[in-house]
């Protein structure tokens, strides 16, 4: 790269901490986390740690962290690691901070609040490009150095190319997909398939029923992804198959966890709200949509069943008899 690129990451959770601490330790680019937690800041640069997150791990000593949204105002690329409820808010509320000319890449996996994806509402209201940078990742994984990957959504190849050359000789590989909607709207469909497949693990130990499920799960996405106007190889970037893989079939997924719960019988609105499933909220807000087009049960039956999983007095035995 002929020069460094100052790199901000709006977020110093786990994983904007884990990405961070990837691009810092090669000392090519200055990086720095915006937070709104000042013990997490203050952790970060007195004691190259992240106490909240990751409080065994010594941080490089060239990643940095603030609370003043003023360092936006020479960033060149921006990573969004924050929930997605949050996501646009945030953005807007910073943007007088933002140079017109910086590169978003949206991390949050999630509809923005006017149910559209963040990088399709963040688009319209902002004149940065907005990409998409989603992949099978568990912060833990790559904050130990672990290989992951990352599909970059980008209308223009350039910015693809930009973090090619950042991530070259890391942890993190990459793949490239103009289709950023598709990209985005995977991130938040895998979510939803992973409570699904939560459900049926719960109740069968059954590798044939699994993989006859996942087939099923993969093909649904897919009819979903391209009612919405995706393109139908964005589902084998690592933000689909690869994705939707992780957090179907790993017990460490969040959506995976309240399907087991689901399947168990355990699963009550308390338990829910004490956790951020976007999985959930997204539900409703694809089968209202695919409904006024499609017939649910008929075209697309395993989310079909989870909405009503969600909002009916609902007999969680025969979810997997309804489906298949």
């Amino acid at each position: 790269m002929n020069s460094e690129l100052n790199i901000a990451i709006i977020g110093a959770g786990s994983i904007g901490t884990a990405l961070g601490n990837v691009i810092a330790r090669k000392r090519q680019n200055p990086v720095t986390m915006l937070s709104v937690e000042k013990d997490v800041v203050q952790s970060v640069n007195d004691s190259r740690s992240n106490f909240k997150y990751f409080p065994n791990i010594k941080l490089s000593k060239t990643l940095k962290a603030t609370t003043d949204p003023a360092i936006l105002q020479n960033a060149e690329l921006i990573f969004l690691a924050i929930p997605s409820n949050v996501t646009v808010d945030y953005v807007l509320t910073q943007k007088p901070f933002i140079p017109d000319n910086a590169i978003l890449y949206n991390m949050a996996k999630g509809f923005s609040n006017q149910l559209k994806t963040i990088t399709e509402t963040l688009s319209a209201k902002i004149p940065n490009p907005v990409c998409s940078f989603k992949g099978p990742t568990f912060a833990r994984e790559l904050i130990h150095k672990l290989p992951t990957g990352f599909t970059v959504g980008a209308e223009n190849i350039k910015n693809y190319n930009v973090l090619e050359e950042i991530f070259e000789d890391t942890p993190v590989h990459l793949d490239y997909s103009n289709d950023v909607k598709g990209v985005e709207l995977l991130s938040i469909l895998k979510n939803i398939y992973a409570i699904s497949m939560g459900i049926v693990d719960a109740q069968f130990n059954s590798p044939n029923l699994r993989f006859l499920f996942l087939t099923k799960a993969f093909n649904e996405m897919k009819n979903i992804l391209l009612e919405y106007g995706g393109k139908a190889d964005t589902m084998f970037r690592y933000c689909g198959y690869g994705d939707f893989s992780l957090t179907a079939l790993n017990d460490l997924s969040r959506n995976r966890t309240l399907g087991l719960l689901i399947g168990k019988g355990f699963f009550t609105n308390d338990i829910s709200d004490k956790l951020v499933l976007e999985g959930k909220i997204a539900v409703s807000a694809f089968c209202e949509q695919i409904s006024k087009k499609k017939k649910l049960n008929g075209d697309y039956p395993i989310i079909s069943e989870l909405h009503k999983v969600f909002n009916e007095d609902y007999d969680v035995s025969s979810f997997v008899n309804k489906v298949i």
